[in-house]
Formats: structure tokens, C-alpha cells, sequence
């Protein structure tokens, strides 16, 4: 693979991707750890081309860590602080894995390229999470999803990225109807709830609620859900089409 300092980027402009999926009632990030000594983990990042747009480098970048396309993502925030390239922190990263920095092309030149000041655009994605197959790249020893409350301690800026990220997702979520991309094809009302619960982080009551979403005209009912208790089956719901 070619050194980054060698390919045709935009010099000193980066982009860093929130990636969020919802599981077991928990919203989660996709985070890789870096395949260096020293417990290193960073949000899928990259660069852009310079007969690249920012938006489709997002894109590209998003498809190449989760290889699914036409999902939602949106640009969020722009990341400038003078001192959020920190130098010390790659330092201490190349003194624990001078052996492995050959075989990685990150030899001086490539230092010098990585330390310059970096304006990152940030980017959150919505997904499917049982749609998503996590893909390493050549710096990453793992890909997995994290429960955002769980989150590994990342480097540079990147937690702050994830909370401006979720601020950005909790402004949006209901009047954009946004919730929908976070759910399978089919859900029950009670599952909605339970996402709205975990990205708001607090109860809704239940009739209320229900009547919110129903008076949006958005869902389409289907046959109830098999539970064992035919009593007390829920409805299954999905997006109508014409909203998707």
C-alpha cells in the first residue's frame, strides 16, 4: 500500500466517522483498535482525495468499514482546535512499536505527514446494525461495536467527537423521524419506545407515546408478533414506502 504522505489527499483535512447501531436495547458506536502496542483506539478516519467530494469521501470511507452503502449520514461538526494533533501522543506511540513501524510505512517522513494540524469534518452514520460486517483495514488489529456507555478511551478528540455526534443525533431524532434507520425492517411500538428511551436517555409514558407516533401517519401495521401469548401479541409495524 502506498504511503499516505504519497497519495493524492487534500493536505492537513481530515474526516472522522461516528458510526451508530442499535442491539439489545443498547446504542452502540463502531470503534477499531489500532494494531499497535499500547491499547489504541480511534473512529473510523480517512482522508480525502483531491478530485474527491467531502461527502462522498464520508461515504466511501463508511462503506469500507461496514460495506453497506445508501444509509443515512450527515456532516455534523468541523474538529480545529490548534492542539487537537497531539504530538506526544504519537511519540509514545512509535516508541512502543518501533519494530512494527517499518513494516507500516510509518517511518519519518510518514511522522511528519500524520503530526501536522489536522482539521477533521465530522460525520454520523445510521445503520442497520444486523446489515453491518465490520471490516478491518490495514492499521486495525479488531473492529467491534461498543455500547456508547462503554465506550474504550479514544485518542486525540475522538470521545468528544462521539458526544457532539449524539447531541447532534438527539436534536434530530424526532422531527427528522431518523429513529427509523436505527430499526429492522419490522418493529413493535414497545421496541420504538425502548430506542427512544436509550438515545434520550430518559421514560416516555407509554400512551402518550404511542399516540405520538401513530398520529405521525408514518408506520404501516402488520400481523401481530408471535410471542406465545396470543393475548397479548404485539402489532408489527414498518415505515410506509413512501416516507422511506
Amino acid at each position: 500500500m502506498k504511503a499516505l504522505s504519497q497519495q493524492n489527499f487534500i493536505q492537513q483535512l481530515s474526516i472522522d466517522c461516528v458510526i451508530f447501531g442499535y442491539q439489545e436495547k443498547q446504542l452502540k458506536v463502531l470503534v477499531p483498535k489500532l494494531d499497535f502496542k499500547g491499547d489504541f483506539w480511534a473512529l473510523p478516519s480517512g482522508f480525502i482525495f483531491q478530485d474527491e467530494g467531502i461527502d462522498q469521501a464520508a461515504r466511501r470511507i463508511l462503506e469500507e468499514r461496514t460495506g453497506i452503502r445508501d444509509v443515512f449520514l450527515e456532516q455534523f461538526k468541523v474538529f480545529g482546535k490548534a492542539g487537537r494533533t497531539n504530538i506526544k501522543f504519537f511519540e509514545r506511540m512509535i516508541a512502543l512499536n518501533e519494530e512494527k513501524l517499518g513494516e507500516k510505512r510509518f517511518d519519518r517522513q510518514e511522522f511528519e505527514w500524520i503530526t501536522q494540524r489536522f482539521i477533521s469534518v465530522g460525520y454520523y452514520a445510521l445503520v442497520d446494525i444486523d446489515r453491518v460486517v465490520p471490516r478491518k483495514i490495514e492499521i486495525d488489529e479488531s473492529i467491534e461495536w461498543y455500547a456508547i456507555k462503554d465506550l474504550p478511551e479514544m485518542i486525540m478528540d475522538h470521545t468528544e467527537l462521539v458526544g457532539s455526534a449524539l447531541e447532534a443525533l438527539r436534536i434530530n431524532f424526532d422531527h427528522r423521524l431518523l429513529w427509523f434507520n436505527l430499526l429492522p425492517e419490522t418493529f413493535t411500538m414497545k421496541e420504538l419506545q425502548q430506542l427512544y428511551e436509550i438515545v434520550y436517555q430518559r421514560p416516555f409514558p407509554r400512551n402518550n407515546f404511542q399516540k405520538k407516533i401513530l398520529d405521525l401517519n408514518v408506520l404501516e401495521r402488520l400481523e401481530k408478533k408471535y410471542t406465545g401469548a396470543a393475548n397479548k401479541a404485539p402489532y408489527l409495524y414498518r415505515f410506509k414506502k413512501k416516507h422511506v
